[in-house]
């Protein structure tokens, strides 16, 4: 309660701050609007339904992002942690990959997969493989030699060591890896939404607000939104963390 007392003070006074320069004569009130009238803005967008699709569209891409990378680095992670032969043959392959960013790839994306959410879900995945890839395989060696030497003992094969010893041990790393995945994923689907010319999102919103005149007001509405949903994803996944794996 403390901490979250302290979260409200420090909230509260950033808001300040943010209405006392937002109506200081030394900045224009066209490009750094007050949080009131942001909040106004913000009420007034929740009853447009294009803005609420808006929302919705990029929710919905990055949680089918999160999944899709789930499937595919978990697995991955398992394999490449538990068999020395595979991760070393492919580490060359990986390190080059890995630091490549998303939005460096966009243009090959669009080539490949045209203009339609399959670009962003896309390079939304490739983003959000790697802490969830790594995480699994840094989980695997700290796992301890005894669990899996007892699990050799009692005639289990390699999958049943995999699946039944190294991956209950390997779950806080990876639902660490997750959380980390997640807010990157939404990064990289607001980038690509603002970037890529996609129709729908609301990277597309912000997009629109500050074409022709300009509405800074609704620029930093889609800006905050984009914010809480990832502080509501991060505090999702941590409260998941500390419920299954509490241990």
């Amino acid at each position: 309660m403390r901490a979250f007392t302290r979260g409200l003070l420090g909230i509260a006074g950033f808001l300040m701050l943010w209405e006392l320069l937002g109506r200081s004569p030394l900045i224009p009130a066209h490009a750094l609007p007050p949080p009131s009238v942001v909040f106004g803005e913000f009420v007034t967008q929740l009853t447009s339904p294009d803005f609420i699709r808006h929302v919705v569209a990029t929710v919905l891409a990055v949680l089918i992002a999160i999944v899709i990378a789930v499937a595919i680095a978990v697995p991955s992670g398992l394999v490449l942690g538990s068999v020395p032969a595979v991760r070393h043959a492919t580490r060359a392959i990986i390190e080059f990959l890995r630091p490549i960013p998303s939005v460096a790839l966009i243009p090959l994306a669009l080539v490949m997969l045209g203009f339609g959410p399959e670009t962003k879900i896309t390079l939304a995945v490739y983003a959000a493989l790697w802490p969830i890839l790594f995480n699994t395989i840094y989980a695997l060696d700290e796992l301890d030699p005894l669990l899996v030497d007892t699990a050799r003992v009692f005639g289990t094969g390699r999958a049943g060591v995999l699946f039944r010893v190294a991956l209950p041990s390997a779950l806080p790393f990876v639902l660490t890896g997750i959380r980390l995945a997640a807010t990157t994923a939404l990064i990289v689907m607001v980038s690509v939404e603002l970037m890529a010319g996609s129709q729908v999102g609301l990277g597309y919103f912000i997009m629109e607000a500050r074409s022709g005149p300009g509405r800074m007001d609704q620029v930093l509405v889609g800006t905050v939104v984009a914010g809480a949903i990832g502080v509501l994803l991060n505090n999702g996944l941590e409260r998941v963390r500390r419920r299954w794996v509490a241990w």
